[in-house]
């Protein structure tokens, strides 16, 4: 598969690109500075492209490629980048016929304690320091519900993404947040790029929105 992924330096685009490589796949990495990419494996191009400054050109470059990923997460303080962001990424897909994984975030995952209340919505539940992006996430879903050109899937993280193993175990949901028996709903950046390259390998559904997480804490992540 010839995959397109834009925001290839991040902590999720990064492992994505891992991932995908060692599955096998062509990746054309997007990045606005390419040198953050490091040495790149056989079977990866990478390229410079502002999708703020040229949007339009994203659609040239996804022409050719069977699949969009976007993983574009803004910097602290440039939070309202997100909407235009995804916008360019879900126009490429559109433009080149083919369909797009869009990175969303967990602000309007509900919590698993039947409140009712979303990530976002729950007194206390974030830190005033990460509201900013995940209102800027929320915003995003907003986009997503809106387009109606691109075939698109959004695979949102769970409450908490971290550094850690690739362990290959994790379960999908839909609009709950996924937790393990302890009630901690996380998982690695290197499980949620399996989860994100399954969902690439599996028959495109348009409109469907999942999350990954674990179910069991990792086997590094237990005491011991």
């Amino acid at each position: 598969m010839k995959i397109i992924l834009f925001g290839a330096t991040g902590d999720v685009g990064s492992a994505t690109l891992r991932e995908a490589v060692s599955r096998g796949h062509h990746v054309t990495a997007v990045a606005r500075d390419t040198s953050r990419l490091g040495p790149l494996p056989t079977g990866v191009n990478a390229l410079s492209l502002d999708l703020l400054g040229k949007p339009d050109a994203a659609a040239d470059a996804a022409a050719g490629h069977d699949l969009v990923i976007s993983a574009l997460r803004p910097a602290a303080g440039h939070e309202d980048e997100l909407v235009p962001l995804t916008r360019a990424a879900l126009n490429a897909a559109a433009s080149a016929g083919i369909p797009a994984l869009i990175t969303g975030g967990a602000a309007l995952l509900k919590l698993a304690d039947g409140s009712g209340h979303t990530v976002l919505s729950a007194p206390d539940f974030l830190p005033d320091a990460v509201r900013p992006i995940a209102q800027a996430c929320a915003d995003q879903d907003a986009l997503l519900e809106q387009d109606t050109a691109a075939t698109w899937t959004c695979l949102r993280p769970p409450a908490m993404l971290l550094p850690g193993p690739r362990t290959g175990h994790y379960e999908f949901g839909t609009d709950t947040l996924v937790t393990d028996a302890e009630g901690q709903s996380q998982i690695t950046y290197a499980d949620f790029a399996v989860a994100m390259l399954d969902l690439a390998e599996a028959p495109q559904v348009a409109r469907r929105r999942l999350t990954a997480a674990w179910t069991a804490p990792a086997p590094a992540m237990q005491p011991g």
